[in-house]
């Protein structure tokens, strides 16, 4: 569960959601607008660990050899190239591809609760990075042998923990409105002057653990192996990198 962590933590660092958060929070009805926007996040996040959380499980127990093959290594291999290239990205100065556009921005705390409710589902689904960041972890999880309880369970732990500075301002606006309505203001004006190098700084580094996590455990991977398994064309797939990326590719287009 030790490399679970790191992704919970890059997963919930990510300052747009806090900030469209933030802005919700700011607007009218902003406490019913922001709890929509998590619930629609969570909600479908949730459907996508517990979904593929039983894909993977079925497709090992009925694949023999294949469920040996390494998918948290290149999951988080794949995690830390995308963090990297954001780096690069956000040093260009060209900005988020997952950001919305500057008008929805500002438009946002127009939006009714549903809409909100409807934006928080759509940026699990479009964002590739809460992709690779989710299937990250649903692949470490069930790595660990536990039940189907447990690895639900851990699931929902995933969930609630990627999201927890999002519902942090939430839950502080529920508890102590008044004392919250400052903090809030103040952290979102530190967010907008810091946002570009929190997100270096966090994607530099955990995009460097993630790469060198993933190779790692890959070149372990196949250095268990006396000999080599075979794809279902008849591929080999153990003792070089890009071929446990072929297999991936394979698996995603099939």
């Amino acid at each position: 569960m030790a490399n679970l962590l790191p992704v919970v933590f890059v997963a919930s660092v990510l300052p747009l959601e806090i900030v469209m958060t933030l802005l919700l929070l700011s607007g009218e009805r902003g406490l019913i607008k922001a709890m929509a926007f998590a619930a629609g996040a969570m909600g479908v996040r949730t459907i996508q660990s517990i979904l593929f959380g039983c894909v993977f499980v079925i497709a090992g127990e009925a694949g023999g050899e294949y469920a040996s093959h390494p998918i948290a290594s290149i999951l988080l291999l794949m995690a830390g190239i995308i963090m990297l290239i954001n780096v690069v990205r956000t040093w260009r100065k060209k900005g988020d591809p997952d950001a919305p556009p500057p008008k929805w921005m500002t438009s946002l705390s127009a939006a009714s609760a549903l809409t909100t409710f409807g934006i928080g589902g759509l940026s699990m689904v479009i964002s590739i990075k809460q992709w690779i960041f989710t299937l990250s972890a649903i692949a470490v999880i069930n790595e660990v042998q536990l039940s189907r309880l447990g690895r639900i369970l851990m699931y929902l732990f995933f969930v609630v923990a990627a999201y927890s500075l999002v519902l942090a301002p939430i839950i502080t606006s529920v508890f102590a409105p008044m004392q919250a309505a400052k903090l809030l203001e103040i952290t979102q004006v530190w967010l907008g002057r810091h946002n570009r190098r929190i997100t270096m700084v966090a994607s530099l580094i955990l995009g460097v653990w993630f790469m060198w996590k993933g190779t790692t455990d890959l070149l372990a991977h196949g250095g268990t192996h006396g000999s080599p398994t075979t794809t279902a064309m008849g591929l080999p797939i153990h003792g070089t990198l890009w071929i446990h990326f072929n297999d991936l590719a394979f698996v995603w287009l099939s």
